[in-house]
């Protein structure tokens, strides 16, 4: 399979559901460290943290999905992703391997989620026991007001 016919994923889980970021989109994986809650923030800003010396604004991915949120003591990763000058760290529970996929099995978002979600996707991938959605991580952090430039 080459380059040009396939995406590369980062499948992630948020809540139970699998999801693929395309590895172009990520510049890091990290585990974030001690995030400052910010006063009067919407509630997808989950706070700010000190990642080797820059500010990164950490959006939660359950909240910006309508899904519960964790629980406190729970494990959390971190998406790092830059979006013009800005750094951000999109908060998942797990972060699982890099995935291959053909471009052709991109199958389209199907019409009947949520259209939350909708707006969120790019389309769905079949695995052999599991679905992996494709999760516009810049539509992700470029809500309403828009953080994202």
């Amino acid at each position: 399979m080459s380059v040009e016919d396939s995406f590369e994923y980062v499948t992630v889980r948020i809540g139970d559901q699998l999801f693929g970021v395309e590895v172009k989109q990520i510049r890091e994986v990290f585990s974030p460290q001690d995030v400052t809650s910010v006063p009067r923030a919407p509630g997808e800003i989950a706070g700010l943290l000190n990642l080797r010396g820059r500010i990164v604004t950490a959006v939660d991915a359950r909240h910006r999905l309508g899904l519960p949120p964790r629980a406190p003591d729970a494990n959390v990763m971190a998406l790092g992703l830059e979006e013009g000058t800005e750094l951000f760290g999109v908060l998942v529970d797990q972060v699982g391997e890099v995935m291959r996929l053909k471009s052709d099995t991109l199958e389209p978002t199907p019409a009947h989620l949520d259209p939350k979600w909708r707006a969120l996707l790019k389309g769905v991938h079949r695995l052999e026991k599991d679905l992996l959605a494709v999760l516009d991580i810049r539509a992700l952090i470029a809500w309403q007001g828009g953080l994202a430039a």
